[in-house]
């Protein structure tokens, strides 16, 4: 069962682009007073200097306080010890030093160098599920057969989770990034998540691994509390497959509706890293990250902000910015221009920024070569607006 509810400006589109009245807001004031999801008032900054400004300004941005604001309705249930549990070990909740501190245990793994060591795999993976397209033969979903488990199967050989499991976590962090979900309901999800994952903890600290979790537990037992594991792994698994899930799908069908695009992609080997940066920026799949809390008066876009006001970024309209580059509305794969904030800025910049990328290197190009005349079946694929995460719940090909 699902809400009816407004879905907020920063989360609509119009097919891959943000709507008319985000890129107003842009070119306007650069900021507006919205309501969110859950009926508090807040701050939406649109123009990509502002936005970088307050992701880089984790002093007078806090992500830790917004966490700590009053209840949304849903969660009145939960008492202090669940909510200091659902905080523990996100990243996202927490602001330094306790952030420095997480974050410092995981960034080794997340090195380029140390991704690197995972292509051979990553390589083996994307082929195993494209020999399985084309032996089932189409059509083809192409979310549910290549799309998804991709990334997937990457995370939980990277974190030791059991794929065989995948079905039943993928299908709870949907719904729990689907915020037309009632909040009561995405409660007892997130409740039912980190059953699963401290299940996973303790047979980890039982008896570790080659995995990450089993890193964790062998060279930062000591440092992180069994709470934190708990949570930077549950973090790590939903960030790690459905941010890249979408971005595979979305990317998808942003290239087959620009064949010239396409062509490149898949024909021309040094334009794919350039294509995956266009791609990311354009398509812009997190739609704002996580809130902001003000811990001062601050003034962004000449609007004066009190101590203690949300602050929500509009990432898309950021990314389609004319001051980031010229012609932001179209899509360029040759450009491949950095500094876009897709992956967010400043301490909160996404951890596996570098494991994405290397997955949509691989992904696109062996795609696109395996199955050259690939074709969308339906006329409007099926997109999924009111999720945290902006994608397609399906994708239909044949070839």
């Amino acid at each position: 069962m699902t809400e009816e509810r407004e879905l907020p400006v920063h989360m609509r589109r119009t097919t891959f682009d943000p709507v008319a009245e985000l890129g107003e807001m842009r070119e306007g004031p650069g900021i507006a007073r919205v309501t969110t999801m859950f009926g508090h008032e807040a701050w939406l900054v649109t123009r990509f200097a502002d936005v970088r400004e307050v992701l880089g300004d984790a002093e007078r941005f806090s992500n830790s306080r917004v966490m700590e604001m009053r209840r949304p309705p849903g969660m009145s249930d939960m008492t202090d010890e669940e909510l200091a549990q659902a905080r523990a070990g996100n990243l996202l909740a927490h602001d330094p030093p306790d952030h420095t501190r997480l974050r410092r245990l995981l960034t080794p793994e997340f090195t380029v160098r140390r991704m690197r060591r995972l292509e051979p795999r990553i390589r083996e993976i994307v082929q195993e599920h494209l020999d399985a397209m084309e032996r089932k033969g189409p059509p083809s979903d192409l979310v549910a057969d290549f799309a998804l488990p991709v990334p997937s199967l990457v995370i939980c050989e990277l974190l030791g989770v059991p794929y065989a499991d995948r079905t039943e976590f993928q299908e709870r962090s949907t719904r729990l990034l689907d915020l037309s979900v009632p909040m009561k309901e995405r409660m007892r999800l997130s409740r039912e998540s980190r059953a699963y994952m401290a299940d996973l903890v303790a047979k980890a600290q039982a008896e570790s691994g080659e995995d990450m979790l089993g890193m964790l537990v062998r060279e930062h037992g000591n440092d992180v509390t069994t709470d934190e594991l708990i949570g930077i792994a549950s973090l790590l698994l939903i960030a790690g497959h459905e941010t890249t899930a979408n971005m595979l799908g979305l990317g998808t069908l942003a290239l087959l509706r620009h064949p010239d695009q396409l062509a490149l992609v898949r024909d021309d080997p040094e334009r794919v890293d350039p294509a995956v940066e266009e791609l990311l920026r354009w398509l812009s799949i997190v739609h704002s990250g996580t809130a902001k809390m003000t811990t001062t008066d601050v003034e962004i876009a000449g609007q004066h902000i009190g101590k203690g006001e949300v602050v929500m970024l509009a990432l898309p309209a950021a990314n389609r910015d004319p001051a980031l580059l010229p012609d932001p509305d179209k899509l360029d794969v040759t450009r491949g221009v950095m500094g876009h904030v897709a992956f967010g800025h400043g301490i909160h910049h996404c951890l596996g920024a570098p494991l994405a990328r290397m997955e949509m290197r691989i992904a696109f190009p062996a795609l696109l070569q395996r199955f050259p005349d690939l074709r969308v079946t339906a006329e409007e694929p099926d997109f999924r607006s009111f999720n945290v995460i902006y994608g397609l719940t399906k994708l239909e090909v044949e070839w």
